[in-house]
């Protein structure tokens, strides 16, 4: 449906705009010469515009530019900031810790710490917390745990998951429905057919076939894709997924880490998952970095009465600045104060909204793309129906069509996650902020549509 020459003609149009609107930060971007990439993460180079928007301000789900413009923020720092900018119990919590306490890192425990994990498991289920500073950081140290603990080698993914950076989850299905690197991985130790396997999503014969090698580990998976749109389970999936891991003697690991948008207790609360190992990360530190892994009380046992493994020293798990003081005052104001069981119904109820919004402008304009809610986010694809799988999804990808929206948005005061079309709600995220976002929206179909 779409007129290539007419998407062409628009973004070379909002090209134009965003570089006149925008001269602070395009100074700033060529005048960065000791960045990597030009920028503090390469990552921050995935600009529709040309070059990045700089930070001015930022609070509640409103981000402010160098050259003055304020953005609806629906990106939310990917989840970091899914509590909202500088929630006030966050910023209160860390200038105690700064100013009255101090101490920001001490390598000695703090009594937030034992409450941050008690709320863990009240939410998640699993009994026993230990902290990192991102849920890479989690994820990584996880994995070594269920290799020590089953005496396994690999660890099963689902294709085009998400998992952070972690070397192991960059896996994909090939073309032989066998497993093979992720285009574009950078420098990995070893082919990551010798430290994992893969499935597609939604697939319980492919997960059965690699778990028969007997091999594996855990399983380590989100229960909805989330880097990939949002691919959701079909029903009775997660049902399979557990039955198949005790069938053959792996453990389950779930990454809530953007699934946490589901609820409080994300979706092994919501939907009632049975994991061994939860990782959790990004939102629950309200922006200052933090991260967790929860381990159920057999699985702690089992690794604490082992005597040869190090979990002291330099055993593999573990970090110098995590669950630090600093880290874990932010996580308990965030999950204490700000992203509440109250809180998450409104960010829930802004993205129903938000998706039946946009399902009525597909509707009405009979566009074949599709959209999928999970809790207080929400994702289209250029396709219809949703896909079922990450390489679907992946296949369903239009970077032209996705770099157009993504700028037409963002000259128009909207901000959405660089790497995909997801939206996500923050608790200070209004019914008039959704519909603004809407408004938008809605116009730059009819200017791509055309009359």
């Amino acid at each position: 449906m779409i007129d290539r020459d007419r998407l062409a003609r628009l973004h070379q149009r909002e090209l134009a705009t965003f570089a006149e609107r925008n001269p602070k930060s395009a100074s700033a971007y060529e005048n960065a010469t000791h960045l990597f990439g030009k920028v503090p993460m390469t990552w921050m180079n995935k600009k529709a515009g040309g070059f990045p928007l700089y930070l001015a301000t930022a609070r509640g789900n409103r981000v402010t530019d160098l050259d003055g413009h304020e953005y609806l923020d629906f990106a939310l720092g990917d989840t970091g900031a899914m509590a909202g900018h500088s929630p006030a119990a966050v910023v209160d919590a860390i200038g105690r810790r700064v100013y009255e306490q101090g101490g920001l890192t001490t390598m000695l425990p703090t009594e937030d710490a034992e409450w941050v994990g008690a709320e863990l498991t009240r939410r998640f289920g699993v009994d026993r917390w230990s902290f990192a500073l991102t849920a890479t950081d989690a994820n990584r140290w996880a994995i070594r745990l269920v290799r020590a603990l089953t005496d396994r080698p690999k660890i099963l993914f689902h294709s085009y998951c998400y998992h952070g950076s972690v070397d192991e989850s960059l896996i994909v299905v090939g073309p032989d429905g066998e497993g093979m690197s992720r285009p574009g991985n950078v420098g990995a130790p070893v082919d990551v057919t010798e430290t994992s396997r893969v499935a597609e999503f939604n697939d319980l014969d492919g997960l059965e076939r690699q778990l028969k090698h007997g091999d594996v580990a855990a399983v380590l998976i989100e229960p909805a894709l989330t880097n990939i749109g949002i691919v959701l389970p079909d029903p009775g999936y997660h049902d399979g997924v557990r039955e198949l891991t005790r069938r053959y003697g792996a453990l389950l690991i779930i990454d809530e880490t953007h699934t946490f948008s589901v609820g409080p207790g994300g979706a092994t609360q919501a939907w009632g998952l049975d994991p061994d190992v939860v990782v959790i990360g990004k939102a629950i530190g309200g922006g200052i970095p933090s991260g967790a892994y929860g381990l159920s009380t057999e699985l702690a046992d089992r690794a604490l009465g082992r005597t040869d493994l190090d979990l002291v020293d330099m055993g593999g798990v573990g970090g110098t600045l995590a669950g630090s003081p600093l880290s874990v005052a932010a996580m308990r104001a965030t999950l204490e104060q700000v992203l509440t069981d109250a809180a998450f119904e409104q960010m829930i109820a802004a993205a129903t909204l938000y998706t039946e919004g946009i399902q009525r402008i597909f509707d009405e304009r009979d566009l074949p793309w599709s959209i999928n809610q999970l809790g207080a986010r929400a994702e289209y694809r250029f396709v219809k129906p949703y896909p079922r799988n990450g390489t679907e999804s992946n296949a369903a990808a239009d970077g032209d069509l996705e770099d157009f929206l993504h700028l037409y948005l963002a000259n128009r005061g909207i901000l959405l996650t660089p790497f995909h079309n997801m939206a996500l709600m923050s608790p200070e995220t209004s019914a008039e902020d959704v519909q603004a976002h809407l408004d938008v929206f809605e116009q730059a179909t009819a200017e791509l549509l055309g009359p």
